[in-house]
């Protein structure tokens, strides 16, 4: 069995018929299973406590420092159980697959119903309800793909109807360097930002705040075990480097963007903030998940280092995406937030694994923590479009919502929500949770 097999196979921990001793993690639609167990890092909220790591369980989460004290690791998991005493995960998840999977492997047991740990482990438990959560890791480096055909194809037939994809997209999984400082968590407010804007029919640019500020619908991975500077990860090594996944948004200002990224692309209408959702799917976590990779018979297939045997056979990971909206005039009138769009990301043009091997081809070295982006997730169908930019087909179609108003692009008081989740048969459903911004206006400008 190849390395990437020996990350994706099936072992006890997905077993459906698992349940554990937390009633809450055993509803139908709960996302934080016992077959998922994700981490994050949290405190009780309001507090000022040193922010720690868990994984969720449920509506709970179980503290891993509390835990470790307990004695509730040993043999393979005592090491990485004392590497999760940490108040991020990077050494955690610097230890390598064998260490996520033997941590995995104990936190089943002793959270699965008759556990002998049960009432050692009671105390240990947090709310999620009364927690707040920070970054899960230090990311030292971000990239930001476009690994979406439709996505791309769409946007490009608002930008150049007659040449929508340029010929590099479907032979390279295209990125670009972000900014990691700006990477906030999940439920922290997204101030509009203010930049240069050329308007339409203006002779001159003007400071102003974006007028077309957009959500991105994305899929967030995290690096585990890093490579050393010239050192390529070989495509089916990849998955060994990646620890797991969260979900992301990438907020745009799309007329920033159109104004400023010739000739060497996004800037400040991306580095403003990007959310984060709080927990890590672990990618054992998503085996059950998993599906063929394909590429149309007449696209151009992947050189060499971009495809292989195993890539063919499970390279795709089946995720339920959807974003909501909710205005501040909807939540003003008790109104839900309304629904926008689904999509999956098993549609992705490029994958996991592509992202990885494509970005080390030429030597550069990931770091524990980094986070590439997977680009916008659209699907092929017009309500599968992950931006509003795509949904209001470049601001020319406003979209309705549930109280009477429009939305072309967001408005101050918005708030974007995404969710994820997972199910196939035979496999018990799992969840990402969600993340979640609301819009703050501009800051003022002097005159």
């Amino acid at each position: 069995m190849n390395l990437t097999s020996a990350v994706t196979r099936l072992n006890e921990t997905h077993d459906p018929a698992l349940r554990s001793w937390v009633d809450s993690a055993n509803q139908p639609d709960c996302d934080f299973s016992i077959q998922n167990l994700p981490f994050g890092v949290f405190r009780r909220a309001g507090s000022d406590e040193s922010f720690r790591i868990g994984v969720a369980i449920g509506d709970q989460i179980l503290d891993l420092s509390a835990a470790v004290a307990a004695g509730a690791f040993d043999g393979d998991a005592a090491a990485p159980a004392r590497a999760c005493r940490a108040a991020t995960l990077n050494t955690f998840m610097a230890m390598g697959a064998h260490a996520w999977s033997a941590m995995r492997l104990t936190l089943s047991r002793i959270l699965r119903d008759g556990s002998a740990l049960q009432s050692t482990l009671q105390p240990c438990l947090a709310p999620q309800a009364l927690a707040e959560y920070a970054v899960p890791a230090h990311i030292g480096d971000y990239t930001d793909f476009y690994t979406s055909v439709h996505h791309a194809t769409n946007i490009g037939r608002l930008l150049r109807p007659d040449n929508p994809l340029l010929p590099n997209y479907k032979w390279l999984p295209i990125g670009y360097h972000g900014r990691s400082s700006s990477i906030v968590i999940s439920g922290q407010a997204v101030r509009r930002p203010v930049s240069q804007v050329m308007r339409p029919g203006a002779s001159a640019p003007v400071l102003a705040p974006s007028a077309r500020l957009d959500y991105e619908l994305e899929v967030g991975v995290y690096l585990g075990r890093g490579n050393a500077l010239g050192e390529p990860i070989a495509l089916d090594q990849a998955e060994q480097h990646v620890f797991g996944l969260c979900l992301f948004n990438d907020w745009s200002a799309r007329d920033v963007q159109g104004w400023e990224y010739q000739p060497l692309g996004p800037f400040l209408s991306k580095n403003f903030a990007s959310t984060v959702s709080p927990w890590v799917v672990t990618l054992e976590a998503l085996a059950p998940y998993r599906a063929a990779w394909t590429r149309a018979e007449g696209d151009p297939q992947p050189l060499p280092y971009l495809d292989s045997a195993e890539l063919r056979r499970q390279g795709a990971i089946g995720i339920e995406l959807e974003v909501t909206l909710q205005s501040a005039a909807m939540r003003e009138q008790g109104l839900a937030p309304h629904r926008l769009s689904h999509s999956n990301f098993r549609d992705a043009y490029w994958s996991v694994s592509q992202m990885v091997a494509h970005h080390t081809v030429n030597g550069c070295n990931l770091q524990s923590g980094d986070l590439l982006g997977s680009g916008t997730q659209s699907g092929p169908t017009p309500e599968q479009a992950g931006s509003l930019m795509e949904l209001s087909l470049g601001g020319k179609q406003p979209l309705g919502l549930p109280s009477g108003e429009t939305r072309t692009f967001l408005e101050d008081g918005d708030t974007v929500v995404f969710r994820g989740h997972c199910k196939a048969t035979g496999a018990a459903r799992i969840g990402f949770g969600e993340v979640r911004g609301t819009v703050l206006p501009a800051r003022s400008i002097d005159a």
